[in-house]
């Protein structure tokens, strides 16, 4: 049971998989840190009040009321910043490579040719078998 875990761990795509986890937490830390020291004042520059930032009152003079806008667009452009960055350092290297350096794909076989393969395959091991093979 422990061998079969040690193996689950130490496979590649796991720890590939936990290093993937841990740069990408630590690029949204870079990431919410731009969007909270730039992108947050330029938002709060169409707001109407300072404290509040950009949204629209519902009902007047009642802070609750306040539906900020501000953090939904500041949410997307983290969402589109780091999708992107993601694609264009990860994802699009990958592909190069594994077109680069990745095994073509057998073309896919017609029924007839598979069977003739399957054909070729028992008379080969009837003939080894000296011709004479059970089922």
């Amino acid at each position: 049971m422990l061998k079969g875990f040690k193996d689950f761990l130490l496979r590649g795509n796991v720890v590939d998989l936990a290093v993937a986890v841990v740069i990408g937490t630590a690029f949204v830390a870079v990431v919410t840190a731009f969007t909270n020291g730039i992108i947050n004042p330029l938002l709060a520059v169409f707001g109407e009040r300072d404290d509040l930032g950009l949204g629209f009152q519902l009902i007047a003079d009642r802070p609750a009321t306040f539906v900020q806008v501000g953090p939904i667009i500041t949410a997307a452009i983290n969402f589109v910043v780091i999708a992107a960055v993601l694609y264009f350092v990860l994802v699009l290297p990958a592909l190069h490579a594994k077109k680069r350096f990745g095994t073509t794909p057998d073309t896919k076989l017609s029924d007839s040719e598979v069977l003739i393969q399957i054909r070729d395959l028992l008379s080969d091991s009837q003939r080894s078998a000296g011709g004479r093979h059970e089922f």
